[in-house]
């Protein structure tokens, strides 16, 4: 079992930035690729980001890409997304997820561990 808490979530202008953080505990961490999701009221939970073991390989999801920065300190078995240049559309519930899970997967159903979320509002 792993267990996953995020933090660092909150209310920030457009353009501004926030930096979350996902804490495992449990099995060995670094095994484990990590994802980020997010769920915005009325719509179905999108991949963000995604960041293999070691982290060696990321990927994002388009809307994304040049803004977001997701990274990985397994020594302290803490994952990051660096989140930079808010839009108003980025607000959500951001989930961190993590399992033995196919490189570069959207699908949430592969991810077997997740944390209870953390809410970014982005204000226009």
């Amino acid at each position: 079992q792993v267990q996953l808490v995020e933090s660092g979530g909150g209310l920030v202008q457009a353009g501004g930035s926030l930096r979350l953080s996902c804490t495992a505990s449990g099995r060995t961490f670094s095994w484990y690729v990590m994802g980020w999701f997010r769920q915005a009221p009325g719509k179905e939970r999108e991949f963000v980001a995604q960041i293999f073991r070691g982290g060696s390989m990321t990927y994002y999801t388009d809307s994304v890409k040049g803004r977001f920065t997701i990274s990985r300190d397994d020594a302290k078995n803490t994952g990051f997304l660096q989140m930079n240049s808010l839009k108003p559309e980025d607000t959500a519930v951001y989930y961190c997820a993590s399992g033995l899970v196919p490189a570069g997967s959207h699908d949430p159903n592969d991810y077997t561990y997740w944390g209870q979320g953390t809410q970014v509002t982005v204000s226009s």
